[in-house]
């Protein structure tokens, strides 16, 4: 009997030890599964590596591309806009001050640029209805001119022009530059307020070919963050 009473027992810690056992195994193996992921992770370029890594839901996005200053009239105009699926621009990110606000000459009051000048950034202005908005609303849309080179990035938070989140669906990212005068330069893309992480694929298109000025705006890049 007492015999059977210490097998009895025996058995008992062996079946109150297989749990821990089989826990054991467990996070030994999610530790060594980790460490051969950060082994694999070591062996992949920069590129591969964030291309590797889970993506979660975007929560902005942004537009990026290097701006070289123009020397003379009729170039260094540009503007950033995005627009819902019924071609409506939803919320100007930026739009060179130029364009909307013109320059004084000679003491006159001065006039929006794209009245003396219409070639600045056209589409932009027949797409936002700037005829239709008043100084204070192209105001608050509008920047300086950058006095010199260097990488111009926007930020759109997927809210509207006063600031309200905007519905969850299909929307446009539009990058317009005035090379000069009539040379006109275009990227846009389209995307989902519900897409995870990732860039955004741009197509381009150019009214005019202008060798001196193709520099201006260069390396679009449009991407959810």
């Amino acid at each position: 009997m007492r015999q059977k009473k210490m097998i009895i027992a025996a058995l008992a810690a062996i079946l109150l030890a297989i749990p821990a056992m089989v826990q054991s195994k467990k996070g030994e193996a999610a530790k060594k599964a980790a460490i051969e992921r950060e082994q694999s992770q070591a062996r992949l370029n920069p590129a591969e590596r964030e291309q590797a890594r889970p993506k979660v839901k975007a929560q902005t996005l942004e537009v990026s591309f290097d701006y070289q200053r123009q020397a003379g009239p009729g170039s260094n105009q540009y503007a950033v806009w995005i627009e819902n699926e019924k071609g409506d621009v939803v919320k100007t990110l930026f739009v060179t001050s130029y364009t909307t606000k013109g320059r004084a000459r000679g003491g006159e009051q001065p006039k929006r640029g794209y009245i003396v000048r219409p070639a600045c950034v056209p589409t932009w202005v027949k797409t936002v209805k700037a005829d239709e908005k008043t100084d204070q609303q192209l105001d608050a849309v509008t920047g300086a001119t950058p006095q010199a080179g260097g990488t111009q990035t926007f930020t759109w938070d997927f809210t509207d022009e006063q600031g309200k989140a905007v519905p969850q669906g299909n929307y446009k990212v539009v990058v317009e530059a005035t090379l000069f005068f009539d040379s006109d330069l275009i990227y846009s893309g389209t995307f989902s307020t519900k897409d995870k992480a990732g860039d955004i694929k741009l197509t381009s298109t150019l009214t005019k070919e202008d060798e001196k000025h193709k520099d201006m705006v260069t390396n679009i890049k449009a991407s959810l963050k």
